[in-house]
């Protein structure tokens, strides 16, 4: 299978320079392939958030190569980054940061409009995401009235609303209760696996890693 995320060497450390520096990250290298699933296992503070940063566009590294779909991101100036993670990459985090003001179809459709979909075909779209993830009863609705497990699976659904390519979960179960994650993460795997998404997603559950397709360890900075 070929790579949809390749990171080479990446290296990133924070006060660069000064007594107060923090090295993150020391060299970690790690591929994900098309259609595969991969589970980032790191204790707290280990960079793994860091890590799905560089490999998202949101951060650069100071040193080491990032690679989407076999596409050098090194050289590339803010706006082809922008577009490149607008277009290719979907994040989902452990708090659904959802937009209070607006209900559930319209975090999903936000996003599609700002890409530059129809509303009629954002909506659509929408509606067919929340009815996969067993939510579509709930469009209408603003988060402050949605569980915590709904919100998350709304969550998801924005993640995956201009059909990225790759999808980067931090902690995404990490806010619920064991029972609720179990049902949110079996809705969040269903769903990666009918659209044959690349995943990368970190997790200190090790019940839910095992369940994705390789396992890798963030450990001192380096991938094992």
């Amino acid at each position: 299978m070929s790579e949809m995320l390749a990171l080479e060497g990446i290296t990133k450390a924070y006060n660069r320079g000064k007594p107060a520096e923090v090295t993150v990250l020391r060299g970690a290298t790690l591929s994900v392939a098309r259609g595969e699933v991969v589970a980032l296992v790191a204790p707290s503070g280990a960079g793994k958030s860091t890590l799905l940063h560089i490999a998202g566009l949101l951060d650069t590294p100071d040193t080491g190569v990032v690679r989407l779909a076999g596409r050098d991101m090194g050289g590339l100036g803010d706006r082809a980054r922008t577009e490149a993670r607008r277009g290719q990459v979907g994040f989902i985090y452990q708090f659904h940061h959802l937009l209070p003001e607006f209900t559930a179809l319209e975090n999903i459709v936000l996003p599609q409009l700002a890409n530059g979909a129809s509303r009629r075909v954002a909506e659509a779209r929408a509606m067919d995401l929340l009815g996969r993830v067993g939510v579509a009863a709930r469009a209408s609705h603003r988060p402050a009235a949605l569980s915590g497990g709904e919100q998350q699976r709304v969550a998801f659904c924005r993640a995956l609303a201009n059909a990225p390519q790759l999808l980067l979960a931090d902690e995404p179960t990490g806010n619920l209760d064991p029972g609720t994650s179990e049902q949110v993460f079996g809705a969040l795997m269903e769903l990666v696996r009918e659209t044959g998404l690349s995943a990368l997603i970190a997790t200190h559950n090790m019940d839910l890693a095992a369940r994705m397709d390789r396992v890798v360890r963030l450990d001192q900075g380096r991938v094992v």
